[in-house]
């Protein structure tokens, strides 16, 4: 039997899963919902509820985006002290129930592009603090980091940007569904993984 991966996050995560399931197929069954993300505070309301559907041998966790999306001159939807948070209450979370998880950062924004189409604003010094909590809590619960930013950032990211300066081409999302693919191998096999933080 196949293990049972979880994939948790945002739009984001919606345009890598393809790429995933497609590196995974026939070593790993990928699940997902079209509800499974946004903010900390959304997945902490209703993580259980997602994990009560069937017993996942890895979750691959992702969110951060809507969390520090804001209207100009505005706090973030949630701010970064409730962010930290919500993550340790949800880390705690799946280490209640015994689940793994992988963490993964958040992906860079251009704020020029995002601001131009959006009617509300990320900005890049956001997404860096945000992920840098992040990985601060993972680390320290020595959780694996899945380091999707600097796979963006690695790769060229503006290029593979769409007009809205946050999501991504295909050729993006499959530079990053390759990176998770990775990430979960890595996990299920027990081995740790190198980031860049």
């Amino acid at each position: 039997m196949l293990p049972e991966v979880l994939l948790i996050g945002d739009s984001i995560r919606a345009g890598y899963q393809p790429f995933v399931e497609e590196a995974l197929r026939g070593s790993a069954a990928v699940a997902s919902g079209a509800d499974h993300g946004g903010t900390s505070a959304r997945i902490r309301a209703n993580l259980d509820g997602w994990l009560r559907a069937r017993r996942y041998d890895l979750v691959h966790l992702n969110c951060g985006l809507h969390d520090l999306a804001r209207r100009p001159g505005v706090e973030p939807s949630v701010p970064l002290a409730g962010y930290r948070d919500n993550l340790q209450a949800i880390f705690a979370r799946f280490a209640e129930l015994g689940v793994p998880v992988v963490w993964a950062t958040t992906t860079p924004v251009d704020e020029v592009r995002h601001h131009r189409i959006k009617p509300f604003d990320r900005l890049e010094a956001d997404v860096t603090a945000y992920n840098a909590a992040a990985v601060d809590i993972a680390r320290a619960l020595e959780l694996p980091v899945d380091d999707l930013y600097g796979v963006a950032v690695a790769r060229g990211w503006t290029d593979h940007l769409t007009d809205d300066g946050v999501h991504f081409t295909e050729k993006g999302y499959r530079l990053l569904g390759g990176a998770v693919a990775g990430a979960v191998r890595a996990a299920l096999a027990g081995e740790g993984l190198a980031d860049g933080w």
